[in-house]
């Protein structure tokens, strides 16, 4: 089985604002109403139906079928997640095919010049999809980090302890060392407990 399938597609501006121009019934018959509001909100609507336009292209490719096999431009289109970022929508026999070989999902990016739209797919399987022991768990990672810095700070006062040594020819004085002396002296002071890393 395939692990993921990557396509890439782009295509001139310019030539979309023609072909929007001759053929105006192509943008209606191309394009879901959901990616004609979007586009047709836009200051430059021909940029974005571009864009759409090479993301057909790019998720078919991507899916290693082209345009053919039975699948058509009605099979793929462009929507928006929560966040506003783009997502490919699959359906008819797009999506058949994209089951059939174990694609959970298509991730989709678009970018464009003054010039040209660009759109770049990734069909990705459960083989290359993180599985959850795998996902970076926060609180370890920061717990990690804290002993990584304490590691190096310690490491540090070392260093300068040793160079306060080779300049004063005296053992310096540490911190535990002043802590116990006062502790000896007043005769309640304790070690300070070392900080624990936040969790959220």
């Amino acid at each position: 089985m395939t692990l993921a399938g990557i396509g890439v597609d782009m295509l001139e501006i310019a030539r979309m604002e023609r072909t929007m121009r001759r053929r105006p019934s192509f943008v209606r018959r191309v394009f879901t109403e959901e990616e004609r509001a979007y586009c047709d909100s836009c200051a430059r609507p021909a940029q974005h139906y571009a864009a759409r336009f090479a993301a057909r292209e790019a998720v078919v490719k991507a899916l290693g079928t082209g345009f053919s096999n039975g699948v058509g431009f009605s099979d793929v289109s462009v929507t928006t997640d929560a966040q506003g970022r783009p997502r490919a929508l699959l359906a008819g026999r797009a999506a058949r095919v994209a089951r059939e070989g174990g694609v959970r999902e298509v991730a989709l990016s678009l970018s464009y010049t003054r010039e040209v739209a660009v759109a770049n797919a990734v069909a990705v399987t459960d083989e290359v999809r993180p599985r959850p022991e795998d996902r970076p768990d926060p609180e370890r990672e920061l717990a990690a980090s804290f002993r990584e810095a304490r590691s190096v700070l310690d490491e540090l006062e070392r260093a300068q302890d040793g160079i306060m040594v080779d300049m004063s020819g005296e053992h310096p004085v540490t911190d535990t060392q002043t802590t116990q002396e006062e502790g000896d002296a007043g005769g309640a002071a304790d070690a300070p407990a070392p900080a624990e890393p936040a969790k959220e």
